[in-house]
């Protein structure tokens, strides 16, 4: 069964809010004019998964949907315009005992649809026990645990704290699988405020210098070593006595080839035999000895440039990190040194390769480097102590974490402990109430495949031939009737003489034909296999183009089947019927003395400002008689003014006895028993039709409550001094005495 829809954004219904049309039960009435969308809500039933309802909700009983049969202006198209009807099939050849069969095994079914009903209804109340719990559960953890501790022990909560959802959820994990220490709330507390702090962070330890290389170089012989030329060579015995073997090797240079001018003495002195002993001089050992001068030099200005460069970026980091471990005083003072140490010593090697003869010694390295690399130790040292610290420090809040949620969990055991259980044994007999529903769902799938079949082998569409032509008939349809045609399965229309009818009916023949027709298929089924298949009837003005006399035969029809749905029998689970016309309303909803069943339910479907709206009245009808609303006035007395209750009770009095029961006045008081009782009559008449007549300023000022009282009463004692007490009842909708 529909329970309600929501349609929006399609036709004349508002694209945010829509329309919601709630509170549907068995029998449901919408009237509504013209144009209001009522065609659109008929065609949203009818096919419900078009696109441009993508925006439309329906929402089924149990989640479990019917089939929908609707009618309407395009169900009329559909089965007329195509020139034969599609047969209904009902179980016309079917034997007593067959369909006593059939009947019982429909009665099974039924009994087993409301058994699973009984089931999915016990189970959707315990899964909205187990969310009431659970929600209950939620709150009052976040209310007594997290809005308790929050600002203590708020660090201990980060990941479940943007929801009451994610907090109870860590709740129940710490409850099962923590094992941490129980200590007591002040340590937490004590705790808290030194762990809970600002929190540490890890400090890349200093890259320690290595200068073993530059130490070594340092130490070469070389540098103290006197480089001469060979001693054994004529011109050396002048060289060393003048000591000018640097100033001979730097002039040598000078000499150019194939030139006997001397470049110290302009004289021609350059012989070949001098030339060669000055290249005997300056030998090979000589040459080795420069090199070896050069490539020392070099590779040690090399590595002292790259010491500098290392340790001033040490220094500008260092400077730049507040929380820098090293003596950057003392560090700063100690490069200061070496810089200064590096460039003496790059003095001397440049001093000593331009006098090889010349014995230096350089300035060591070792002691500055070794005071530099034990202000980095310390800084390391320290970074290490620091890490150490972090390290330790995310183990303690780790473990304070676990002793904050194992003082929690013991605080609030009791609760977490019937919450499980509670919830266990929900979810123990949602599980069982589950299992039996999917064998339900498997019983009635094995029967209704049985009944089906059983009605497959029994069914007809002759028994729908006969019962549309019988209705024709009785309402005085004469010239034409359905037929059988020749291929199986179909109806057509034919006049008496044998000839095909469709194209020469009227409009309301056509109306009321695919109405019984729809009627039918109603009953019966497109199919051998769907004719007991459990449905839903949508109804959209069904008597356009319908004189008078058929608009209250097709009212007498459906206020059939209603009859049919309110006692629960049949197949027919629900009606939704829509209408613009007040007088068919009216009709078709009345229920006379008839009010058995679950009540009708009311609403008027409006267009207002080119937008629909609905309008709910329950089970209040809101298309009523002036007749009927004169007996509301009599019902709503006391929350009116009270100031035309006499034009009322006259008006009432006038019709249905003068008017309608053909009674005067002197009639109606002649019923009461005796003299007093006439009186009343007579006086509540006097007074009625005064009331009625006259300005009612003074007489509303001589009737006050208890006169209005007074005369209810005697109104209603000549509905049952007239024996008409249950038109009286009806009316005030009273129970019968």
């Amino acid at each position: 069964m529909i329970t309600s829809i929501n349609i929006k954004n399609v036709a004349t219904y508002d694209p945010v809010n829509g329309v919601e049309i709630d509170g549907l039960k068995k029998i449901n009435f919408i009237y509504g004019a013209n144009g209001c969308g009522k065609t659109t809500l008929s065609n949203f039933l009818l096919y419900p998964g078009d696109t441009k309802f993508a925006n439309c909700v329906l929402n089924w009983e149990n989640q479990t949907p019917l089939n929908t049969l609707v009618y309407n202006k395009e169900f009329r198209e559909q089965n007329f315009g195509k020139g034969k009807l599609n047969g209904v099939f009902t179980l016309g050849q079917a034997t007593k005992e067959e369909i006593k069969v059939i009947e019982e095994k429909t009665d099974q079914l039924k009994t087993i649809k409301d058994d699973g009903q009984k089931k999915r209804e016990t189970l959707n109340v315990q899964k909205k026990k187990r969310e009431d719990l659970e929600k209950e559960f939620t709150e009052s953890c976040w209310k007594k645990i997290y809005k308790k501790y929050d600002q203590e022990f708020k660090e201990a909560f980060v990941g479940s704290m943007r929801s009451g959802e994610l907090f109870k959820n860590r709740l129940l994990q710490e409850f099962e699988n923590n094992s941490a220490t129980l200590i007591t709330l002040e340590e937490l507390r004590e705790k808290a405020k030194t762990i809970f702090g600002e929190v540490p962070q890890n400090i890349l330890s200093i890259s320690e210098i290595n200068y073993d290389r530059i130490i070594e170089i340092e130490g070469n012989t070389i540098w103290a070593k006197i480089i001469v030329g060979k001693a054994d060579v004529d011109i050396a015995k002048l060289i060393q006595k003048l000591n000018i073997t640097d100033w001979v090797n730097q002039g040598r240079t000078y000499i150019q080839e194939e030139v006997e001018t001397c470049p110290f003495c302009q004289q021609k002195t350059i012989t070949d035999d001098f030339k060669n002993q000055l290249e005997s001089f300056f030998d090979e050992t000589y040459l080795t000895d420069i090199k070896s001068l050069k490539e020392l030099k070099q590779e040690y200005n090399s590595l002292t440039q790259n010491i500098i460069n290392e340790l001033n970026e040490i220094e500008t980091n260092q400077k730049n990190f507040t929380g820098s471990k090293l003596n950057i005083d003392k560090f700063s003072a100690y490069l200061k040194t070496l810089i200064s140490q590096i460039t003496t010593n790059s003095e001397f090697l440049n001093n000593k390769l331009k006098e090889p003869s010349r014995s230096i010694e350089l300035i060591s390295l070792n002691e500055q480097l070794d005071l530099i690399n034990d202000l980095i130790k310390i800084a390391n040292a320290e970074i290490k102590k620091h890490n150490d610290i972090v390290l330790n420090f995310n183990t303690e809040k780790s473990t304070l974490i676990q002793s904050i949620w194992k003082f929690i969990i013991e605080e609030f055991r009791n609760e977490i402990t019937k919450y499980n259980t509670d919830k266990n044994g929900l979810d123990s007999g949602i599980l069982a109430l589950q299992t039996q529903l999917t064998t339900k769902l498997t019983e009635h799938g094995t029967l209704k495949a049985e009944i089906q079949n059983l009605s497959k082998n029994v069914t007809s569409i002759q028994p729908t031939v006969d019962e549309i032509n019988r209705l024709l008939k009785s309402y005085g349809f004469l010239n034409f009737e359905i037929v059988p045609t020749a291929e199986n399965g179909f109806y057509q229309i034919q006049r008496e003489d044998g000839e095909i009818a469709e194209d020469t009916l009227s409009e309301g023949e056509i109306t009321f034909i695919t109405f019984l027709y729809y009627l039918q298929r109603a009953k019966g089924g497109e199919t051998e296999e769907s004719v007991n298949e459990e449905r839903i009837l949508v109804i959209d003005d069904p008597i356009s183009s319908l004189d008078s006399n058929v608009l209250f035969v097709v009212s007498t029809l459906i206020k059939e089947i209603i009859k049919t749905v309110k006692s629960e029998t049949g197949n027919i689970k629900q009606i939704i019927l829509l209408t613009h016309n007040v007088y068919f309303h009216k009709e078709v909803s009345y229920e006379g003395l008839n009010r058995k069943g679950e009540k009708s339910q009311f609403w008027i479907l409006r267009k207002n400002n080119k937008v629909s709206t609905v309008h709910y009245y329950a089970d209040k009808n809101p298309i009523q008689s002036s007749y009927e609303l004169l007996w509301r006035e009599i019902k709503e007395w006391e929350n009116n003014s009270g100031i035309t209750i006499q034009n009322t009770l006259r008006r009432i009095l006038e019709n249905y006895f003068s008017i309608l029961g053909s009674k005067r006045d002197d009639v109606l008081i002649n019923k009461f028993s005796n003299q007093e009782e006439r009186e009343i009559c007579r006086s509540l008449l006097s007074w009625a039709n005064e009331g009625s007549h006259t300005l009612p300023d003074d007489l509303f000022i001589e009737a006050p409550d208890g006169t209005i009282t007074k005369y209810l009463d005697v109104f209603k004692n000549i509905f049952n001094h007239t024996e008409n007490i249950g038109h009286y009842n009806m009316m005030m909708e009273l129970e019968s005495d």
